[in-house]
């Protein structure tokens, strides 16, 4: 049953104290607010970068040529490191652990790609087969390139799913030939990838046909392996070992990391994780901190309403009213402010996140907050609202009649 005459008791309290309660309300209200704020922008920063990362295969090395940057064995500083088909070679026969290798060559600026009476211009990379798992590319139609493309120098290409809506439209691409720097190629497969819509701008073609077709020589601009489930410690092993390798066959020094740069994707992954961990651990800190502040407010307003209230208990108490009515009123009015400004910060937290999901910002893709977790702070906040109002409560139930009427 609801005792309409307590809750209108409550009411007249709050009405009586409109300033007091709202300013303590509105402290209650912020900490919720901000708890989901701060752990909803943490959560979308964090897919962000989950989603940066699922471009590529995390278990993975990328190897980029520099310059050597100090001098080795009577050799100047200043070398530019090349990469040819024999450095493939050469991490392809060496460890065990290499799971897909590929290298890269690219095309200066994009290429002219002519279908028709349609031409656009693309980038163009020339890959080998294990390109497809660095990437993690996902094939809508068709294949990818093999090794018999590459044996037999084919001329074949596969489109990105941009650019073969760009080029063709509805039409299915696979089977049809295109011109691409004056050579004729014809389309193999049509892939999907999950990183930047640009991804799927680019064309793939067989490396060694790139090779022979447009520089006429065995460069290799960029070389990638992935390792399966090699877990990190041995990932920095190959790391080394193959930095290593490529230090004997272009002679520079193992302690030059200008002469060749190698990314491990695995390492940088982890070091993220370690990031967002520590931004979770601050996230809750500042918003418990917030939290605990406006269970401070509630505790003084009402510690304040049992000030105020004294006669007025002091006659309850002569007409015979119970100490534990009297707790269960002033812990019900406690209750009540921190349940309703509560759950109106895990609203208002929620609405503006719902917002910000809205927006398209890279490194920042759906913020949001388990709702769980959103429910369970501001029962633990009520619960602390109600131990809050606990002091006060005993304290009024305490008061003598006599004493209390004679209060001014």
């Amino acid at each position: 049953m609801i005792d309409y005459d307590k809750w209108q008791e409550i009411f007249t309290s709050i009405m009586r104290h409109k300033v007091r309660t709202i300013l303590t309300a509105l402290g209650v209200f912020w900490g919720i607010f901000m708890l989901v704020i701060l752990l909803g922008a943490g959560k979308g920063l964090e897919n962000g970068v989950e989603y940066e990362f699922q471009d590529d295969a995390i278990n993975s090395l990328w190897i980029r040529r520099g310059f050597t940057s100090m001098d080795y064995q009577g050799l100047p500083e200043g070398r530019r490191i090349e990469f040819t088909n024999e450095d493939y070679d050469l991490l392809a026969d060496a460890d065990p652990g290499v799971e897909h290798l590929t290298g890269r060559f690219y095309l200066s600026g994009d290429q002219l790609l002519v279908y028709k009476d349609k031409e656009l211009s693309f980038p163009v990379r020339g890959v080998h087969p294990g390109h497809q798992f660095v990437e993690n590319t996902i094939m809508l139609r068709g294949r990818y390139i093999n090794q018999r493309d590459l044996d037999e120098f084919r001329k074949v290409v596969v489109l990105g799913k941009v650019a073969r809506e760009s080029i063709f439209g509805a039409e299915n691409p696979i089977g049809k030939e295109v011109k691409i720097g004056g050579a004729v190629y014809t389309v193999v497969g049509e892939y999907f990838d999950k990183g930047n819509p640009d991804e799927m701008r680019v064309v793939y073609l067989p490396i060694t046909t790139v090779q022979k077709v447009y520089a006429g020589t065995e460069t290799v601009h960029q070389l990638m392996v992935t390792t399966g489930d090699m877990p990190l410690p041995d990932m920095q092993r190959l790391e080394t070992e193959i930095r290593r390798m490529l230090a004997g066959r272009h002679q520079f020094a193992m302690e030059d990391r200008r002469a060749v740069w190698i990314s491990n994707l695995a390492e940088e992954y982890q070091e993220f994780q370690g990031l967002f961990l520590a931004i979770n651990l601050f996230v809750w800190f500042v918003g418990l901190g917030s939290i605990v502040a406006g269970v401070i407010g509630v505790s003084n307003i009402m510690l304040i309403v049992v000030k105020d209230r004294t006669r007025e208990i002091g006659v309850r108490k002569a007409l015979g009213a119970t100490p534990t009515s009297i707790v269960r009123m002033i812990l019900q009015e406690a209750i009540f402010i921190t349940s309703l400004a509560g759950y109106a910060g895990l609203a208002a937290g929620v609405g503006v996140l719902a917002v910000l999901g809205q927006m398209e910002v890279q490194y920042f893709r759906h913020p949001q907050i388990n709702i769980w977790v959103g429910l369970g702070a501001t029962a633990v906040l009520i619960l602390a609202g109600a131990l809050a109002g606990w002091l006060p409560a005993r304290q009024a139930a305490s008061i003598h009649p006599v004493e209390a009427m004679k209060a001014d």
